[in-house]
């Protein structure tokens, strides 16, 4: 289903109860903030209408009659009701954002958890930018759900009931006539809410698709400069930026139009009031009875206080329906536990003999990039695997590490099925060192311990000594807290890769794995660490990756990969005894390499 198509799906169900609810029970462990907010909701609702009242009996009854202390004592209540209702209303609002403010912070901790544990196979699928707005710009919604949503908006129909009550119970012919406005106010309401729901759902969909364009365009930067392909790119950003931009304005344009037609409405109810009020005292005064003028500014506070409420809540409507959609895009994704990696129990003590029975791989459907493979690496010993592009060689380093999972077979470490080992225990014992290096902004210090608390820094240097890291690492400057850019664009590929070593090595591994890890190194650099490779494997069971058959001829084994198969299996020796498809590649490469 394209994102276009979840969207209006998840429009559909802006309204679900159970949905509602679920976004209030985020709020149980602050169930007394959420409690005081309701109380004080009530609470506004219910005084705030008291004050035009005894406006309109201070008018009548004390400035008519010439009553001074009575309208001194008036007048205090007046204020003192006044200041309560400030106080209400602002103590409301810092409850309600504590609030917010406290659901957002524990669901995108949730979230980002989430998201720590899913499948690379979902996340091959996922846009970055996506998960990113989940995680940002949704859970941020979602406040003000709690902020403008349903107890608000229930304070605001409780308030408009209030106002109703007392403006029948002062004059039911001036309640009648000044409520005369309210259908074509709420037929302007309901196209206001339905039509800025849509607007709202077109804003976050173009959000998304923003974040999703330009999250993979900086990360691809490179690649966008190298081809040539700024322009292209600007254009087809500006298409997309163009659509985020009409559809806000779409938005701005019916709260324009919306908010003057209530004001245009607010304006005839008061017109209407005044001329019959007007009217009213006047007739009053030629029949000698006592004219009400207290009554006529009781309604026009009424109207001014009746519409406000009832401008809002169309808005905030339409923000709750937001939290609501948010929501229900946040559960879909968080509720997925089919995409979440699935860890055992067992924590056995590791040694690192490693066996492949039978297994069976495919990273979409039966599309097999493993078929029936079977072999083993015993404790302290190395496997490489040779073969070319496609051949499934970092197949089986993701499946080692459990980031993919195997469809039919077995893989087994000391005997035990993978499967049933706790994940983190797996992976605590398992280094891979990748060719591509992945380093966080962040001081070197950090991007070797990687935030571990319990390495210290002598560990640090140490491993960086042992992999030959130390000498250019001191001439940096501050040393080991040289701030490292994003991905470590500040730093070589040679001095990348030799951060990575030492990263494997200050983590001390059972089971180490690289994967063509020096495939991209000048050779005076791969000259440098081969001495650090044969440190990392001492003692460690080592499946390498290579593309320089050079690299890997002391192996204890090698292994030949074709299409997903083994080809060929031995030594070096036994292997250029055979004459086959590894000789071929050798061959290849020590002429390839006299001639450069």
């Amino acid at each position: 289903m394209s994102e276009s198509k979840k969207e209006q799906s998840a429009s559909g169900k802006a309204m679900d109860l159970k949905l509602m609810l679920r976004i209030y029970k985020l709020a149980s462990p602050y169930r007394g903030y959420l409690f005081a907010s309701v109380l004080l909701t009530i609470g506004y609702a219910y005084t705030g209408p008291l004050i035009p009242e005894m406006i309109g009996d201070a008018l009548n009854e004390k400035v008519m009659k010439s009553d001074l202390n009575g309208l001194t004592y008036m007048v205090m209540l007046i204020l003192g009701l006044s200041l309560l209702n400030t106080l209400m209303l602002l103590a409301r609002t810092w409850f309600s954002a504590f609030l917010a403010q406290n659901v957002v912070f524990d669901l995108r901790n949730r979230v980002y958890k989430y998201i720590t544990r899913l499948k690379l196979k979902k996340i091959d699928k996922t846009p970055v930018g996506t998960l990113i707005t989940r995680n940002v710009s949704d859970i941020q919604t979602i406040s003000d759900f709690f902020t403008d949503g349903a107890v608000t908006i229930s304070g605001d129909i409780l308030m408009i009931g209030v106002i109703i009550y007392q403006m029948f119970d002062a004059d039911w012919r001036l309640a009648l006539i000044t409520l005369s406005v309210i259908p074509f106010l709420l037929i302007a309401a309901y196209i206001f809410k339905e039509k800025v729901r849509v607007s709202f759902q077109d804003v976050r969909q173009q959000v998304t698709r923003l974040n999703a364009f330009v999250q993979e365009h900086i990360t691809g930067m490179q690649i966008v400069q190298i081809f040539n392909r700024e322009k292209t790119e600007e254009k087809r950003f500006e298409k997309i930026n163009a659509l985020h931009r009409d559809a806000n304005i779409r938005g701005v344009m019916y709260y324009s139009v919306f908010f003057p037609v209530v004001e245009i409405l607010t304006a005839i109810a008061i017109g209407l009031i005044v001329w019959y009020g007007v009217n009213t005292v006047i007739r009053s005064i030629s029949d000698g009875s006592p004219a009400e003028f207290g009554t006529i500014v009781q309604f026009i506070m009424y109207v001014n206080m009746f519409f406000r409420p009832v401008r809002q809540i169309a808005d905030r409507f339409n923000a709750m329906q937001m939290g609501i959609v948010a929501g229900e895009r946040v559960f879909k994704l968080i509720d997925a536990e089919g995409d979440l990696e699935e860890s055992g129990t067992l924590k056995p003590e590791i040694k690192g003999n490693i066996s492949f029975n039978n297994v069976w791989f495919a990273y979409q459907n039966e599309e097999w990039v493993l078929k029936d493979l079977s072999f083993s690496v015993k404790e302290g010993k190395t496997l490489a695997l040779v073969g070319e592009t496609g051949a499934g060689k970092s197949s089986i380093v993701n499946l080692i590490s459990r980031f993919y999972e195997y469809g039919q077979g077995e893989i087994t470490v000391d005997g035990i099925p993978i499967r049933d080992m706790d994940i983190v225990h797996l992976r605590k014992n398992t280094s891979v060192v990748l060719q591509d290096v992945f380093l966080f902004s962040g001081s070197i210090l950090e991007n070797v311990k990687l935030f571990n608390p319990a390495m210290s820094d002598k560990e640090v240097i140490d491993a960086c000594k042992s992999v030959g890291a130390h000498g250019f690492i001191q001439k940096l400057p501050g040393g080991y807290q040289y701030k490292v850019m994003e991905r470590g664009a500040t730093l070589s590929v040679g001095q990348r890769q030799l951060i990575s070593f030492a990263r494997a090595l200050a983590f001390n591994p059972r089971i180490l794995i690289l994967d063509e890890a020096t495939s991209s190194i000048d050779s005076e650099t791969e000259e440098l660490i081969q001495k650090a490779i044969a440190l990392l494997m001492k003692g460690r069971t080592s499946i390498v990756i290579a593309h320089r058959l050079s690299t890997i001829q002391h192996a204890d084994e090698i292994v030949v990969l074709d299409k997903g198969q083994i080809l060929e299996q031995g030594t070096h020796s036994e292997l250029i005894a055979k004459d086959g498809a590894y000789t071929s590649m050798y061959r290849s490469q020590f002429e390839m390499n006299q001639y450069s």
